[in-house]
């Protein structure tokens, strides 16, 4: 019995990771309905920016996050601006297939930097500490993994909902056209969602490349995890993405406590099962 607990707990813990892959892509379609297919080598974009943070500086890729955070979002901002703005006509085409081309430009670009081979950050003794909860050995990483992710969502939420940026993001999320009438830059506020949407996928990047290696052909797997936490939870539902994040985690545990094989099919299963029964989600957005 005591494992079966600790796979829920082990999955419940993942499942922060899931969020953070998740949160910027629920926060981008909440705001412009844009759909990121880049959304995965982004993240790795930010755990390969983390690596050359850390052995440049010779710091602790947790403190390399306050550069990889403001560098990450002024790239969102540029990438935004410069590019994404161009591709919401209202038709969902152009986007998906712009972002699938940044995808395969990333992926190639990583690889010719970087190549092929495996990386990981080195997190040093916070990788293998564990605290003993009620006879469970939790990990110092995932535990703090998942309380970054509910302090992510929540400053998120906070800025949706309790600053002018948010509120600029709630107007042009509900009628584009009125919120220019009113004196708002649409494309200035696409570009900050974009900024805070990586920024938050610099923290996903970090926590990803001190957890398990990585290379620039794993944004894909990220991409289909951050997806189906949003589906799961609901779109452009914050905590609903958490939500959705703990589902896939604790699918996938106790999937891999079956056979180890079900891990991965256990998680896609459970995304299946929900989006037969609630297509819109289980916590779908309600609109303010």
């Amino acid at each position: 019995m005591i494992e079966w607990i600790n796979s829920l707990v082990q999955g419940i813990l993942l499942g922060g990771l899931y969020a953070l892959f998740a949160a910027g892509l629920s926060l981008i379609f909440g705001v412009m309905r844009l759909v990121n297919i880049a959304h995965g080598d982004l993240i790795v974009l930010a755990a390969y920016l983390g690596l050359s943070t850390t052995i440049l500086l010779g710091i602790h890729p947790l403190v390399a996050l306050l550069i990889v955070i403001p560098l990450m979002a002024g790239i969102g901002y540029a990438l935004q601006r410069g590019l994404l703005n161009q591709t919401l006509d209202g038709d969902i085409l152009p986007p998906l297939l712009v972002t699938f081309g940044l995808s395969v430009i990333l992926q190639n670009v990583l690889l010719e930097g970087y190549s092929a081979d495996p990386q990981k950050l080195s997190g040093g003794e916070i990788e293998t500490a564990s605290l003993n909860v009620g006879g469970l050995a939790v990990g110092v990483l995932p535990l703090l993994t998942f309380g970054i992710a509910v302090i992510t969502i929540a400053f998120l939420q906070w800025i949706f909902f309790s600053t002018s940026i948010g509120r600029g993001f709630r107007a042009v999320s509900d009628n584009q056209d009125i919120a220019q009438l009113m004196g708002l830059n649409k494309a200035h506020v696409f570009g900050l969602a974009m900024a805070l949407a990586l920024g938050v996928t610099a923290i996903a990047g970090i926590f990803l490349g001190i957890r398990t290696s990585f290379d620039p052909s794993t944004g894909g797997a990220r991409l289909i995890f951050g997806f189906e936490a949003v589906i799961i939870g609901g779109l452009g539902n914050l905590w609903g993405t958490l939500a959705g994040g703990i589902i896939l985690g604790v699918a996938q545990t106790l999937g891999a406590k079956i056979d180890p094989g079900w891990q991965l099919l256990s998680g896609h299963l459970a995304f299946l099962v929900v989006l037969a029964i609630r297509p819109q989600g289980l916590f779908p957005r309600v609109e303010h």
